[in-house]
């Protein structure tokens, strides 16, 4: 018998990316919350979010970073559960996160009060939210736990590039089996550049040694064996960013001729959080945030994950026709 193929990809995935021990363990509960919602009627989004971390060093003291705070990714999370999605979160350790990710920048401890009797002793009493500290709490916990206790987010998280692309594989390979009901949304920053595991130094790199001149590869474009290998049948949607306005829209398209799959979001990066275009093979949607909009506190994302979820209930009606 024949060994099976393994292609370019995999073979560099293997050997110049170190493999999480957990890869496998977190593949089945992929799968296996795939299924159960599946079977209840549901569609299922896997969502990628925040940064990548690129180490220097075997045992890493200094690393590549970029700015992504996983904003986007975490309110999207919110708008997909809420058009009847369930949610796999793939995210970066310590980035946004559904739910909690408003109150971020409040300090919790200027939000929570202690109230006990006089002379108790310090560990007894209670401990409640001012809610003018944190506007809003009380709604958002509420959907919190309902989400919580109706399973409908499954939160995976990586720290390296590493780790980014071998869960990302088992993502893929995980929702495969429900076919066009599954939805990508790689709207995590990944780094385009990487040193392989075979040519990093395994200790801190000493300044005594003088500047540091780095050799990085290029990452390998994961895009095209998601979309032609892992899960040829799923609804993708890659993001575009870039900081010349000029050549986004060409950028976009250009990934859709080279990877066949359904859209891209195109934004800039000074405007991102206001104007988006979601471009697909056929169509072209601007997606604009009104002076209105946000004075309502309408987010970008409501209008992003709107458009999407159009597309993919059009996407799985022509796959079944």
């Amino acid at each position: 018998m024949a060994e099976p193929r393994i292609s370019s990809i995999d073979g560099k995935l293997a050997e110049e990316f170190a493999v999480p021990s957990h890869v496998e363990e977190v593949k089945e509960k992929m799968a296996a919350f795939a299924g159960c919602h599946t079977a209840a009627g549901r569609r299922v989004v896997l969502i990628t979010s925040g940064g990548t971390k690129v180490p220097l060093e075997s045992r890493t003291v200094r690393f590549l970073d970029n700015f992504s705070s996983g904003r986007r990714g975490a309110a999207s999370a919110e708008y997909f559960i809420d058009s009847g999605y369930a949610v796999i979160f793939l995210h970066r350790h310590r980035s946004l996160y559904p739910y909690s990710r408003m109150f971020l920048t409040i300090n919790m401890l200027d939000a929570l009060q202690f109230r006990g009797e006089e002379g108790a002793s310090s560990n007894t009493g209670e401990v409640v939210v001012d809610q003018q500290v944190l506007p809003n709490i009380a709604k958002v916990l509420k959907r919190y736990h309902e989400v919580k206790d109706g399973e409908l987010l499954l939160p995976i998280e990586f720290s390296t590039l590493s780790e980014y692309l071998h869960l990302l594989k088992a993502a893929a390979q995980a929702l495969s089996t429900i076919g066009s009901k599954a939805m990508f949304y790689l709207a995590a920053a990944v780094s385009d550049f990487y040193i392989p595991a075979s040519e990093m130094p395994e200790h801190k790199i000493q300044s005594s040694n003088g500047p540091l001149q780095l050799s990085m590869k290029m990452v390998p474009k994961i895009l095209s064996p998601l979309v032609k290998e892992w899960a040829p049948q799923a609804f993708v949607t890659s993001f575009k960013l870039e900081t010349d306005a000029t050549i986004l829209l060409d950028k976009a398209r250009r990934a859709l001729d080279t990877y066949r799959h359904q859209a891209v979001v195109a934004n800039v990066l000074d405007s991102r959080r206001g104007y988006v275009v979601v471009v697909t093979p056929e169509t072209q949607a601007e997606l604009i945030l009104t002076e209105e909009d946000v004075k309502n506190e309408v987010e970008i994302e409501e209008r992003i994950v709107s458009n999407l979820t159009s597309a993919h209930n059009k996407f799985i009606t022509q796959q079944v026709v």
